[in-house]
């Protein structure tokens, strides 16, 4: 490739990028305007719209069922995704082949269907819509990504550092908490991060399975079907905030590349 393709697409890739990137920019500037309205020109920097998001009886309702559901989320999508992954790699090549192709089953469906069918469910089984719900609903479409995180880190596990533990006597629980937990914590926990972010950003999976509860997604949505106020960006740059930092320190945690 000569210096002018490599030049025009390096700028078609950049023009891309600030297409993506744009939306979120402004999310966060307009977070901070002192204007009534999210538009140009930006008059000062202010943190009216955070004290009126504050403000806001339901956001504090809001924020807790989101920390609390996502991270329910995180803690036991660790903990099954960690059994789920050890017996994975323990399946011959083929079997992992096609159970890993399954689990990817949920994140291939479409976030509405999923919704639709989980909501049949649960009226047809009669289980009240709430927390409980949410959680079950997010663990269908995290738990694989905790499971292929965690499995990839086995795959290329020492398994003979467990078999001096289990030579010198301790029990397959023990050889597990003291000897592979330690090695790969780094990976369940940023695993778990990964969940916890997905859990706190989804919205649609939420609308369908919550009922009379609010998280922050479905509060934003509430706050923008009747005025769109810069409010509304100071939600959205918090829920961009922490589920931002989760990704960062998982990758970090996970040591991941490329």
């Amino acid at each position: 490739m000569n210096a002018g393709a490599s030049f025009i697409w390096r700028g078609i890739g950049a023009l891309f990028v600030v297409f993506l990137l744009s939306p979120l920019l402004l999310v966060v500037l307009f977070a901070f305007t002192s204007r009534a309205q999210s538009a140009f020109p930006i008059e000062a920097l202010s943190l009216r719209w955070w004290r009126e998001m504050a403000a806001e009886p339901e956001f504090l309702p809001a924020l807790w069922n989101s920390l609390v559901i996502s991270g329910t989320v995180g803690i036991v999508s660790a903990a099954v995704g960690t059994m789920a992954a050890m017996g994975l790699v323990r399946l011959a090549p083929r079997a992992a082949r096609i159970t890993s192709a399954l689990l990817c089953v949920p994140l291939m469906t479409p976030p509405l269907v999923l919704g639709v069918s989980l909501l049949g469910l649960y009226a047809w089984a009669h289980v009240p819509m709430g927390r409980l719900t949410v959680v079950l609903s997010h663990l269908l479409f995290t738990m694989p990504f905790v499971v292929l995180v965690i499995y990839a880190r086995l795959r290329n596990f020492d398994e003979r550092v467990v078999e001096s533990a289990r030579d010198l006597g301790a029990s397959p629980v023990r050889a597990f908490l003291t000897v592979t937990l330690p090695i790969i914590r780094p990976t369940v926990v940023g695993a778990a991060l990964i969940a916890m972010a997905l859990s706190l950003d989804d919205f649609i999976i939420t609308f369908f399975t919550i009922s009379g509860g609010v998280t922050l997604p479905t509060f934003v949505f509430g706050m923008i079907r009747t005025a769109l106020t810069p409010a509304a960006n100071a939600v959205g740059t918090l829920i961009l905030a922490i589920t931002i930092g989760a990704t960062l320190a998982a990758l970090w945690l996970t040591r991941y590349r490329d």
